[in-house]
């Protein structure tokens, strides 16, 4: 399994306004993901889509298991 850190930014609407949100979150992936995870360069924009899930039984820690990933287009 390849473990990684996703860094998440955005501007999501709220209560009529807007909120910047920014978070970290652990990530995992296996085959083809975990190939193409990494031979990305860091910073690389991507769409990933899996499912949350506990660290371990004894950890409530979340980690994202990534089922998905897709480069976005830089223009």
């Amino acid at each position: 399994m390849l473990k990684f850190r996703l860094q998440h930014d955005s501007t999501q609407a709220q209560a009529g306004g807007e909120r910047k949100v920014s978070c970290e979150i652990a990530g995992g992936a296996f085959e083809r993901e975990a190939k193409l995870l990494s031979a990305a360069q860091l910073g690389s924009a991507v769409t990933i889509t899996g499912f949350l899930a506990s660290r371990s039984r004894a950890s409530r820690a979340l980690v994202l298991h990534a089922a998905q990933i897709e480069f976005d287009k830089q223009d």
